[in-house]
């Protein structure tokens, strides 16, 4: 083999590897909860299917990432989902969309959470609640990470009930609430993490129907709870296991899913 055939192999052989390359740097930290990255997931859960995508985009500002994500959830719950059919439907139990603005340089974020509920509650036939809030990594100790968030948000609903009794006939806004919490993960291995992210909200202002009632029957505020035990199959592939529940549902009565996430 002459020394030019042998410079042009190598130069052949060396784009490939550098897209390789390229590719493998580019791949996210899936178990960070402020890394951004292009997704699509699927869950089984209790109440029926969810399905889930997001988009990284461009800011326009080097130092700072985005993303937006996109949840349906509670597809066919009586047919696909666990609970009983006294729990579930087969139409869809809620929306949510986010949007994080993630600084690369402090490792803080922005996010925008809107989510809309399909169900009826003691104040109105359908709600949404959009909030804002900051959320900020702090340093890593030791296998535990922790990333505060703090926010506020107000609430809609559809056919809402007044003080007095009756229905405000289409959608109008309840109130406002805040809402304090954390992501919290203990790393076990490369490829086994776990997670606990407690949220605490309360309503601050609006109807009285609406201050009173919104998290439950004479509630004002609420405490919530999640917990995640993950597997990452490969740098794209994870599987993850999801329980939901609060001060007015235990455990076992709460929101399970079994979650699969590929990073494109």
């Amino acid at each position: 083999m002459n020394s030019q055939y042998f410079s042009v192999l190598l130069c052949s052989l060396s784009v490939p590897l550098s897209v390789v390359a390229a590719e493998e740097k580019a791949v996210q930290d899936m178990s960070d909860p402020l890394a951004v990255y292009t997704q699509v997931g699927i869950g089984a859960t209790n109440k029926g299917l969810n399905l889930k995508i997001g988009q990284a985009y461009d800011t326009g500002i080097a130092t700072t990432a985005g993303m937006n994500v996109i949840e349906v959830k509670g597809i066919y719950g009586d047919t696909l989902g666990w609970d009983s059919d006294s729990k579930t439907t087969d139409s869809i139990d809620s929306f949510r969309f986010r949007n994080f603005a993630v600084d690369l340089t402090t490792m803080s974020a922005t996010q925008i959470d809107a989510t809309y509920n399909l169900n009826a509650n003691l104040v109105a036939d359908e709600s949404m609640d959009v909030s804002y809030s900051y959320i900020k990594a702090l340093k890593p100790m030791g296998r535990f990470s922790f990333y505060p968030l703090a926010g506020v948000g107000a609430s809609l609903g559809e056919n809402a009930r007044e003080d007095d009794g009756s229905r405000d006939s289409g959608y109008s806004i309840m109130g406002a609430y805040g809402l304090i919490g954390m992501y919290a993960k203990v790393t076990i291995s490369d490829k086994i993490w776990l997670n606990y992210n407690p949220f605490w909200l309360t309503t601050i202002g609006g109807s009285d129907t609406y201050k009173d009632h919104y998290y439950g029957l004479d509630q004002s505020h609420i405490l919530t709870h999640e917990f995640a035990a993950s597997y990452q199959i490969n740098p794209r592939m994870n599987l993850r296991y999801f329980a939901n529940w609060n001060e007015n549902v235990d455990f076992m009565d709460g929101d399970h899913r079994l979650e699969f996430n590929y990073q494109l």
